[in-house]
């Protein structure tokens, strides 16, 4: 048994198909075929099977996956082990960032950490919530950004800042004479949210939960950006809640409709995850380094409470 069977192993349990497999793990499909098969031979059992299309793990090819994923990440801190002490930090790093951040956070820390870091070659994707927590398990991705507490024992969370929320309230709205809101002034009614499926979204739900009129069903009018939502409350059609660090690229002549809350101004907490197995821990601390360094001067508030995302799974 080797360490490159188990991946091939792997990589077919993933795609289902020896062919792509073969493709992804770059060699030849009889050469992966042939590996697997090798391996069988030798543990005496069928790990695929091979007459159901697409392809399926057996109930012991299964267990052997699961044990496999476990074995392939330990062979891989070996070599974490050495690039740390020689102080290396570098190589390929695959970074999942939800819809909700990739805009904002992206742009302030990339280039000063490319910069910093030269040799890591940074693949970032951006994903829902579930996704991240799935490509994160199955070991697809090395880290995360997302909105916390997931409440997951398999995800390790790293607080990089707590980030508020701010109300963008147009001139005709009831609310836009008040300098500063509370959160019992939130009404789901007038309220423009982001569309099914993201966990900022669930967090102001949660937060017009407090409220003892809340009726899941009342509202209907939803969008897929902070964006559209700030159009369509300038168009009259209600108020929008945006994460504070969507607020510093609104145009300055809509800056006049941001009000914030009175203290503790309800907020999120935008987290680095990642497997609690660990791996690639030395650029997982370079960029929780660089990222934090970078917040801290855009983000002062003091004060906040922090809306958990956790609604319902979640995704963002």
């Amino acid at each position: 048994m080797t360490i490159t069977q188990l991946k091939y192993v792997l990589a077919v349990a993933e795609h289902k198909n020896f062919t792509k497999a073969a493709e992804k793990t770059f060699v030849t499909q009889p050469t992966l075929s042939m590996q697997i098969q090798k391996l069988e031979d030798e543990l005496d059992i069928l790990i695929f099977d091979r007459s159901k299309k697409p392809i399926e793990l057996t109930e012991v090819g299964k267990k052997l996956v699961q044990q496999a994923r476990n074995i392939v990440n330990e062979s891989e801190r070996i070599q974490d082990i050495v690039d740390q002490q020689k102080g290396f930090i570098g190589g390929e790093f695959k970074l999942g960032v939800i819809p909700t951040v990739m805009p904002t956070l992206l742009p302030m820390f990339l280039n000063n950490f490319i910069k910093k870091y030269p040799k890591i070659k940074l693949k970032i994707e951006e994903l829902s919530t579930q996704a991240l927590i799935e490509r994160l398990l199955d070991g697809h991705l090395d880290a995360a950004i997302a909105a916390t507490p997931l409440e997951n024992e398999n995800i390790k969370e790293r607080v990089l800042y707590y980030e508020p929320f701010v109300g963008y309230i147009p001139s005709n709205h009831r609310l836009n004479q008040k300098k500063k809101i509370n959160v019992t002034d939130l009404d789901i009614d007038d309220m423009l949210l982001l569309e099914d499926g993201h966990c900022f979204r669930d967090g102001i739900i949660n937060l017009c939960k407090t409220r003892k009129s809340y009726e899941e069903d009342h509202f209907q009018l939803e969008s897929g950006s902070f964006e559209t939502l700030v159009k369509l409350a300038n168009e009259g059609l209600g108020m929008t809640l945006l994460p504070y660090l969507h607020t510093l690229d609104i145009k300055e002549s809509e800056k006049i409709n941001l009000h914030y809350f009175n203290e503790p101004s309800p907020a999120r907490e935008v987290s680095l995850i990642f497997n609690k197995s660990e791996l690639k821990m030395h650029i997982i601390e370079a960029l929780q380094s660089t990222i934090a360094g970078v917040v801290k001067g855009a983000i002062t508030f003091q004060n906040v409470q922090i809306i958990s995302p956790l609604s319902k799974i979640k995704s963002d």
